[in-house]
């Protein structure tokens, strides 16, 4: 395998509910931005797909929805549907491993709020009230792209926020 080609891969995943957005705080014990408030996701794993059978030819489909299904019921106990793609972003982990997440976005269908060990806290958010968070970096702006989205406006790409 070529290490300059290998990443982890992270679905994560905007719960929106009543008009607004649900955030989660990392608990301490995380490697990645411990104490801070983010959206629920997870890396993808070759079991995720590799002990199903495929959908055509050699091809297995809608992995990422699956894996942020998975996700959320985890670290949430929450169900979610109508997945749709956002936005994208690369970073290179503290241990040095580099990182693709594919920002999603998704409604709320069922279950009640119970956060795995990872978690210690959340949050149902407006875009306004998401400013008084100490979020990961970045996920103001996704939430504010979300927002206008859903606002109608037309949102191509993730830009920083002028407003924060």
């Amino acid at each position: 395998m070529n290490l300059e080609k290998a990443h982890y891969v992270v679905a994560t995943a905007i719960v929106i509910k009543y008009n607004k957005y649900l955030v989660i705080k990392r608990a301490p014990h995380e490697k990645v931005r411990p104490n801070y408030w983010t959206v629920p996701g997870g890396k993808i794993e070759k079991s995720d797909y590799i002990n199903r059978k495929v959908d055509i030819g050699v091809h297995w489909y809608n992995i990422i929805e699956d894996v942020l299904r998975r996700e959320v019921l985890e670290e949430t106990g929450l169900k979610i549907k109508n997945i749709r793609y956002l936005t994208s972003l690369v970073f290179v982990r503290p241990d040095n491993i580099p990182t693709i997440v594919l920002s999603m976005y998704a409604d709320y269908e069922s279950g009640e709020i119970k956060l795995d060990k990872d978690h210690t806290d959340y949050a149902w958010v407006t875009l306004e009230e998401a400013k008084d968070y100490k979020l990961i970096e970045g996920i103001y702006e996704e939430i504010e792209m979300l927002d206008r989205k859903l606002k109608g406006e037309d949102v191509d790409e993730w830009s920083k926020s002028k407003n924060k």
